[in-house]
């Protein structure tokens, strides 16, 4: 599907759209802003996951959309779990014959093409909002080979499906090109993540002394064990430098053993575990550090850089969009507990350059990441 170029003072007439997702408080904390825009405009708009629960419920109703539960299997890729998801999905297309479907994540966007292709939904769009454990590395090997070659050819046939496909970044744009699973000819573009609203995510004053903070799921991939090395190495030269962590261990065969985790908390990390407002953490530290391995965009650090907080992160796909080394904080090489050492260490040194940086992060997430600039954006690609 050709972008469509929005006429001055035209609207697109109401369309009967269904988001799909495959956890469901994430349709709030990052699609909200889209979703709600989606209804502004006039769009019927049903926004669908598992297990969606009262809460999350009134939040999308208070968007101005319709929650819907619907089965999608967490076994992974299981064939039996896929099969009961995809049954389940074109019951509701059946039901509600949307116009378009947008689906983001690995299993929604597999089961959208192929689901609204067969119940004959006029639009398919697919959102890749990162290629995770599958297709980080580059000599993969064992169980991650066996799961990228799947995954990858489950996602060539939700790719050929879709008539518009949107990344969080270039480099999986080009990764889906190389692997042949985004065809030259297809439709696609690339869009600045979800986006972070400024205003929730406000500046905050930089606390006095120099201290370091990391959120993510407790994944090797995440960059955890090389956090984990650099941050005990700055503590032991620096006892006074407070070092948070806020995440929990995931049941991916990437997670990190609790017994690592134990170790790490031995080290001098403070351990915050999962926080449902990360915003104390963020005002709380001078300095964001992400190390991860991919992204698609980080959202993480995106909300660190409303906030105003230098960021730390790797010279890797996603990551590198969000800092300007130099300007806004340092990138670092991936898999370089050193590099990274040395990056925090600027910081304990010289800390006038948190609070530099900070501001240039806020200016870049105004620009840029301003959630509301990202949702029109997207809306735009789909013809909204």
């Amino acid at each position: 599907m050709p972008q469509q170029t929005p006429i001055p003072g035209h609207r697109p007439p109401s369309q009967r759209v269904v988001v799909l997702g495959s956890y469901a408080p994430s349709l709030t904390k990052f699609r909200g802003p889209m979703l709600a825009a989606m209804a502004a405009r006039g769009h019927q708009v049903v926004a669908a996951a598992p297990a969606i629960d009262a809460a999350t419920a009134a939040e999308l109703r208070g968007l101005g959309v319709e929650p819907v539960s619907i089965e999608i299997s967490n076994a992974s890729l299981n064939p039996v779990g896929m099969w009961r998801s995809y049954r389940a999905l074109r019951r509701l297309l059946r039901a509600r014959r949307p116009d378009l479907i947008l689906s983001y994540t690995i299993k929604p966007v597999i089961l959208g093409a192929l689901a609204g292709r067969v119940e004959g939904v006029a639009r398919i769009a697919s959102l890749i909002t990162g290629l995770g454990f599958a297709f980080t590395g580059e000599n993969v090997v064992g169980r991650r080979r066996m799961v990228r070659q799947v995954a990858a050819s489950l996602y060539r046939q939700a790719i050929v499906r879709s008539d518009i496909v949107l990344f969080q970044n270039r480099d999986d744009q080009a990764t889906f090109r190389s692997l042949g699973i985004l065809p030259e000819h297809a439709g696609s573009a690339v869009v600045d993540g979800s986006g972070v609203d400024i205003e929730q995510y406000a500046l905050a004053r930089l606390p006095a002394e120099t201290s370091f903070l990391m959120i993510a799921r407790l994944l090797k991939d995440k960059g955890i064990r090389e956090f984990a090395i650099a941050a005990n190495r700055i503590r032991r030269e620096h006892p006074e430098v407070r070092v948070s962590l806020v995440g929990y261990l995931d049941p991916s065969p990437d997670s990190i053993t609790p017994e690592e985790l134990e170790t790490i908390k031995a080290g001098g990390i403070e351990f915050l575990g999962k926080l449902d407002d990360v915003r104390p953490a963020i005002a709380g530290c001078r300095v964001y550090v992400l190390p991860s391995y991919r992204e698609g965009t980080p959202r993480s650090v995106l909300e660190a850089m409303a906030m105003g907080r230098a960021v730390i992160t790797t010279d890797a796909p996603g990551c590198r969009e969000t800092v300007i080394d130099g300007t806004n904080g340092y990138l670092v090489p991936v898999q370089d507990a050193e590099g990274l050492y040395h990056a925090m260490k600027k910081f304990v040194l010289d800390p006038a350059l948190a609070e530099h940086m900070g501001m240039e992060s806020r200016r870049i997430a105004e620009q840029r990441y301003d959630a509301r600039k990202v949702s029109a954006d997207i809306l735009g690609h789909l013809g909204l």
